[in-house]
């Protein structure tokens, strides 16, 4: 894996620590400039945010980033 793939997935993932969803189940890869969003994400006891919204807010914030080419969101929400 690309030294730049790994450094922004710790980015990445430094942007979804911040969001109010449980991420524990959440892969979350960069290949190539393209980020794979795969798992599930559920909603934080606690916190009114809704996990569908949170997950597509992050996936705009991704496309947004330099490097980024594509996003490819295959996550399952409960």
């Amino acid at each position: 894996m690309p030294l730049e793939d790994i450094e922004m997935r710790r980015q990445l993932m430094h942007e979804v620590a911040k969001r109010p969803i449980d991420y524990s189940l959440l892969d979350l890869h960069v290949v190539h400039g393209t980020v794979y969003l795969r798992g599930v994400v559920r909603k934080l006891r606690g916190y009114d945010a809704d996990p569908a919204k949170e997950i597509e807010h992050l996936c705009r914030i991704f496309r947004q980033k330099p490097g980024i080419r594509q996003v490819v969101n295959e996550v399952t929400v409960r």
